[in-house]
């Protein structure tokens, strides 16, 4: 799964995009009012734990 399918995942699941950080995407879940980053290269395969890290941190987990 690249980082661009990561964010129609997130944005199907209720998330958006908070702001743009210096190194990463800040998004929210406004159900949880968690946030969490997103790295910016849409393009590039997202590694298996920073996955799974990113899911729990934004409470679909």
């Amino acid at each position: 799964m690249t980082y661009g399918e990561l964010k129609k995942l997130l944005k199907k699941s209720g998330c958006r995009l908070d702001h743009e950080g210096k190194r990463h995407e800040e998004w929210i879940n406004p159900k949880t009012g968690k946030t969490f980053p997103v790295g910016r290269h849409n393009s590039q395969e997202v590694k298996n734990g920073t996955y799974h890290a990113i899911m729990r941190q934004a409470g679909l987990e």
